[in-house]
């Protein structure tokens, strides 16, 4: 079996390629490298360019014409950015993707795989903390609507057209290949673990953002789950994928992916100076503008549909993307 992975040469993409590899399917990468990383092509079947380049995709499905599926992991995906550059967030992750669309559908792809995001969602009511896939959405930033638009725009095109989707949204991916073949590039990660390192390496204290939420510690919740208990659910999703869409007309299928527990902030901090073996001093300061308690998600429907469930750790996580950071930072 052969694979289209857009953006194969990012963290989620060329994660999800080493999986495929694992398991007997081939992966095509297909990247511009403007945040990819080209030693992640090396070895692979690559291609260089746009998603939104007809006469390239072409070419690959004529080289290729055993491809069975795609799994559209190219994207702009930074809030802060999303904030300052709109449009270019809109052009990367919608309008592209309604072009990638119509290219695999004129090449007779008709499986596709979608790297979402649980941004998607509202921010959880009437007490809970658990989002299942009929959770109300209200994504709260630039990026995160673009994942929901691009959802609605393929959940369309499904209803119309014989393309059959399957839309996986992440939690917080955390970790690297377990082997360290692949993994998370950019120095300065601004999620909570990539503060608690770089608060580690600078011997600084990590600054947790408010202390009074509904929680089970005050501290705010999120979920954490490993890169590579992602790509294994991609790699389910394309080996069931005419299970949970039959072929002969389209379909569509959100399924959320994530550990199902959730993880405050406090448990992290004690998490990782578990890891790390040393203490991280920890300071608590105000909840910011914008922050809220979080979510974490019911993760019935990706056991029932795909077969699968995460098994590897929080402490693995963590320490696979300190192995992963230590070998970038000291080749």
């Amino acid at each position: 079996m052969k694979v289209l992975i857009t953006g194969g040469a990012g963290f989620i993409g060329s994660t999800v390629a080493t999986a495929c590899l694992d398991h007997g399917i081939t992966p095509v990468l297909l990247d511009d490298l403007a945040t990819g990383a080209a030693e992640f092509t090396e070895g692979r079947i690559f291609y260089r360019g746009d998603i939104a380049d007809g006469p390239l995709l072409d070419r690959i499905f004529a080289e290729y014409p055993e491809i069975e599926a795609a799994v559209h992991c190219a994207a702009l995906i930074v809030v802060p950015e999303s904030v300052a550059e709109p449009l270019a967030y809109y052009r990367v992750n919608v309008a592209k993707t309604a072009e990638l669309a119509g290219h695999l559908l004129r090449n007779g792809c008709e499986q596709l795989v979608f790297s979402s995001s649980a941004a998607v969602y509202a921010a959880p009511a009437g007490g809970t903390l658990v989002v299942d896939e009929e959770a109300a959405t209200a994504p709260s930033s630039p990026y995160a609507r673009t994942k929901l638009m691009a959802e609605q725009l393929l959940r369309d095109t499904a209803a119309a057209t014989p393309l059959r989707v399957i839309a996986l949204r992440y939690f917080n991916p955390i970790g690297a290949d377990p082997q360290l073949r692949t993994g998370l590039r950019n120095p300065t990660p601004t999620h909570a673990l990539g503060q608690l390192i770089q608060a580690h390496e600078q011997g600084r204290a990590f600054e947790l953002t408010g202390g009074d939420w509904p929680t089970r510690d005050g501290s705010g919740i999120r979920d954490y789950v490993h890169v590579w208990d992602l790509a294994l659910a991609h790699v389910a999703a394309l080996r069931r994928f005419a299970q949970v869409l039959p072929a002969g007309r389209g379909g569509f299928e959100a399924v959320n992916l994530g550990t199902g527990t959730g993880t405050t902030v406090r448990e992290l901090h004690r998490a990782f100076e578990q890891v790390v073996g040393v203490p991280v001093p920890l300071r608590e300061g105000a909840s910011r503008p914008g922050d809220v308690a979080g979510c974490y998600p019911s993760v019935d429907k990706a056991r029932r549909l795909l077969g699968w469930a995460p098994g590897l750790t929080l402490a693995d996580g963590i320490r696979d993307s300190l192995s992963r950071r230590a070998r970038r930072l000291n080749p």
